[in-house]
């Protein structure tokens, strides 16, 4: 899977969640929770979302490598690599 469509994959999650807030508007290296206005419920349905997309173990002690866009995309294409 190429990086373009993790962040495709990302980016529709995340639309689920704030339908509001497009890519555009915010720092991809930002802290997801706060460029997103999403609070950590919001969070866990996302991390819940993109691991049964992804077919993914996404454990909590992971959850700082998941802090931006950015690093959830990385974490993300180094996971399916």
């Amino acid at each position: 899977m190429t990086d373009q469509n993790v962040s495709t994959a990302l980016a529709e999650e995340l639309h689920r969640i704030a339908p509001d807030k497009s890519l555009e508007d915010i720092d991809l290296a930002g802290d997801l929770r706060d460029e997103f206005e999403i609070d950590s419920m919001d969070f866990l349905t996302l991390i819940t979302a993109l691991s049964k997309r992804f077919d993914l173990d996404m454990p909590e002690a992971d959850y700082p490598k998941m802090q931006s866009f950015n690093t959830l995309t990385d974490y993300l294409s180094a996971r399916k690599a």
